[in-house]
């Protein structure tokens, strides 16, 4: 399976099965997407060398580690040339508390989800990009109050509902 290649019904299912869980035994698995083990097997392990697949994780109950905070930030940069953004763009993937960063189109040129110990974090932590000089011409920040539900996972029924 080349990288460019289509993804089939039976691919989407796996793909499915196994963000839902990433633990699951591949004869579970083969049962689910009714194949044999052998075939299913292969079929994930090209899904994987074909970068379908980036990886397993655990998802971390933030709520079980005591008090957190996250902010969404909107990012505006002073110049937009091509080595603005990758100057800005390697520095907030450093920091590790910086779990998303999006390049995107409307008022403000990234949106970034970060989630640190605190508020005196946060702040730190901007002040440290300001005072380094990556480029930041202003920022606003939105701290979440109360997250609803995070769904870990991406659409593929919703995404691909004309090949199921």
């Amino acid at each position: 399976m080349d990288p460019h290649h289509k993804l089939d019904r039976i691919d989407i299912r796996i793909l499915a099965e196994l963000q839902r869980n990433g633990r699951i035994s591949n004869v579970r698995l083969a049962e689910l997407v009714n194949l044999s083990p052998s075939p299913c097997l292969m079929r994930v392990k090209k899904l994987q060398s074909s970068g379908y697949i980036l990886g397993y994780a655990a998802q971390i109950n933030a709520a079980k580690l005591g008090e957190t905070l996250t902010v969404f930030t909107e990012v505006t940069l002073k110049n937009h040339r091509q080595i603005d953004f990758a100057r800005f763009q390697e520095a907030v993937e450093r920091l590790d508390c910086c779990v998303e960063c999006h390049l995107v189109s409307g008022g403000y040129d990234y949106l970034l989800k970060f989630i640190t110990a605190g508020i005196l974090d946060y702040q730190s932590l901007m002040e440290g990009l300001i005072e380094r000089d990556v480029g930041i011409d202003k920022y606003f920040s939105y701290v979440v109050i109360k997250s609803p539900f995070v769904k870990p996972h991406l659409p593929l029924n919703s995404i691909f509902a004309e090949r199921l």
